[in-house]
């Protein structure tokens, strides 16, 4: 992927400054969130014993070999691991809102994020793609790889229905390590909601919502003429017509699932950030 790639009609940045935010929203997500059970609880301090011959000079217990007089090395208890499934909404309904950047821009950035930071925490990190994309990407540790996958998921081609409730059921047999699996979608598929609530039984899960302006009724115009940018059905509407159902979070809460709504028409970054910290506790 070369620096001076095109940015996407999606996106305004190009492929280094997509790298750029990418890193440094992980960095904003990662700090202070140690014992998040999303980001991980990495590793952990057993005891100390004597430096031998090969042993990673930073792991030298100062304290210790100061006290002693002989170096000493922290040793660690093996990182607990929890696989990350990203499954991230690549629908037409996705690319279609007022805001710039979109729905999908923000769902590609904040899986990056998320990606990042979990593996900084080594917890390894599979990517899925739920519109009608084949894209899937099986848990890994290497950054190098979930960067390529993310440039991969920047150029998916829009179009087509939501799959989520459909590629959700697919999976699920197909996993059996618990998984935290961390849906971000504007949830228009009506299977979208049972389909995580069976997920559910067996794993960790949680939603990010992105939602459009648009979609909340704020269009403050008259009777207008649309099309349903997945099925590509016409619909009359007004300018405080709701395009989705309410009540997302009551059901998913009622089945022990996390739930963020992030209206990308306001500060996103705290809004994840608090999400994170809620779920630590």
């Amino acid at each position: 992927m070369s620096d001076g790639e095109a940015p996407l009609p999606h996106d305004p940045l190009d492929a280094r400054q997509f790298e750029i935010v990418v890193r440094r929203l992980a960095d904003a997500l990662a700090y202070g969130q140690e014992s998040s059970p999303f980001l991980g609880a990495g590793i952990e301090y057993v005891q100390s014993r004597l430096y031998q011959p090969g042993d990673p000079v930073k792991f030298i217990d100062w304290r210790v070999t100061g006290r002693t007089g002989r170096f000493h090395v922290k040793e660690y208890e093996a990182p607990r691991q929890m696989p990350v499934y990203l499954l991230v909404d690549t629908s037409a309904s996705m690319r279609v809102g007022m805001c710039a950047p979109g729905k999908y821009a923000w769902a590609v950035r904040i899986a990056g994020g998320l990606a990042l930071a979990a593996v900084e925490h080594m917890n390894p990190v599979g990517l899925m793609g739920v519109g009608e994309s084949g894209l899937h990407h099986t848990p890994s540790l290497s950054r190098g790889s979930i960067l390529q996958w993310l440039h991969q998921l920047r150029h998916e081609k829009s179009g087509g229905a939501t799959a989520l409730g459909r590629r959700v059921r697919e999976l699920i047999p197909r996993v059996e390590q618990r998984c935290l699996f961390l849906v971000i979608s504007d949830l228009h598929d009506p299977d979208a909601i049972p389909a995580i609530k069976l997920m559910a039984q067996d794993h960790d899960c949680a939603v990010i919502h992105l939602e459009d302006p648009a979609e909340r009724g704020a269009l403050k115009a008259g009777i207008f003429q649309g099309v349903e940018a997945e099925t590509g059905r016409s619909f009359t509407a007004h300018g405080r017509t709701r395009f989705r159902s309410t009540g997302d979070s009551g059901k998913l809460a009622r089945a022990g699932i996390s739930y963020l709504h992030l209206p990308i028409d306001e500060p996103v970054v705290p809004r994840l950030r608090h999400f994170l910290k809620n779920r630590s506790r």
